[in-house]
């Protein structure tokens, strides 16, 4: 039986506790969240303990699922990590790729799993999508929200756009070589809305945008290669492929559309479901910490070209 904790029960990291409370072959010892309140409602509901201290998990768990803001990510997982646990932390995976590097060797060093939480990749729609998926000329994805109560604490991109630039890269398979970006703040001092072009050596083009300031839901993603197109709904689960077909007797080549099957199931179960089998069978994580990292990086990448573009109102804000 793995024993697993979670740090951090807020919007987020409460789904993690329910889900690891339910799933076989794990025992979820409890909870952490610098709120009392927050720790002791949801360790109440799901009849485990509650502590302030992620500390006070250390020499409890075996794996632990680190769902705290963004700028503790490092400080949490290193601890775990220094001890001997297994961790899956939320996207992104650090604030900076020292950070980042730093719990990839602490990872590497006691032979840890290290995953990060890009979710989509365990979407059924993806999950569909990925075995007709070759080599992708064109990436468009957009990922449009209304503005949360949650996440406003740093920049749509590394906030949304992250996760669409995981999957880029996830299907790319090689990093940009180049990057244009726009993006403003409209209801918060970080950027809310942001589009970013990202040109791969091998000839592919993507073009994201997110937005949290919008009064309508989406999250699609379109990949147009030789021969074939599809359109990815990630809120719908739904995938439809167009596809060339082999030239006629005439010579004339035709088109078939159709929607593919789509198995039921959620990301996010799947995603710690892919955690724990990653700790308990010693294999390498569906999503690395080296994954994250890159991910990381492209965001960072995208940042720094809108701070070059629209640099006035950056001006003391911090990077």
């Amino acid at each position: 039986m793995l024993r697993l904790g979670v740090v951090g029960v807020g919007h987020l990291g409460k789904f993690h506790a329910e889900k690891c409370r339910a799933m076989e072959g794990v025992e979820l010892v409890g909870v952490a969240d610098i709120s009392h309140r927050r720790a002791g409602t949801i360790a109440s509901r799901l009849d485990v303990q509650s502590f302030f201290s992620h500390k006070d998990l250390l020499g409890r768990v075996d794996a632990v699922s680190v769902v705290v803001p963004t700028h503790d990510h490092f400080t949490v997982a290193r601890d775990f990590l220094a001890a001997g646990v297994h961790v899956l932390v939320e996207k992104p995976i650090t604030r900076t790729l020292e950070e980042a590097d730093a719990l990839i060797a602490l990872a590497k060093e006691n032979d840890l799993a290290l995953q990060v939480g890009h979710v989509e990749r365990f979407n059924p729609a993806m999950a569909a999508a990925f075995p007709l998926t070759g080599r992708p000329l064109f990436i468009e994805a957009n990922r449009i929200g209304s503005f949360p109560q949650r996440g406003s604490d740093i920049d749509v991109v590394l906030d949304l756009m992250i996760h669409d630039i995981d999957i880029a890269l996830h299907l790319v398979q090689e990093d940009p070589q180049s990057i244009q970006a726009v993006g403003v703040p409209v209801v918060s001092p970080r950027v809310d809305i942001a589009n970013a072009r990202l040109e791969f050596g091998g000839g592919c083009v993507a073009n994201l945008t997110a937005s949290r300031i919008s009064n309508r839901s989406q999250r699609k993603v379109r990949v147009f290669q030789r021969d074939a197109y599809l359109s990815i709904d990630y809120i719908r689960h739904e995938v439809n492929v167009v596809r060339r077909l082999p030239p006629d007797a005439s010579g004339l080549s035709t088109v078939k559309s159709e929607k593919l099957p789509v198995s039921p199931g959620d990301a996010l179960e799947k995603e710690i479901k892919s955690f724990v089998q990653a700790v308990t069978t010693r294999s390498a994580p569906v999503v690395s910490g080296e994954d994250g990292r890159r991910a990381l990086a492209v965001t960072i990448r995208i940042l720094a070209d809108i701070r070059a573009r629209q640099g006035d109102w950056f001006d003391g804000q911090e990077s």
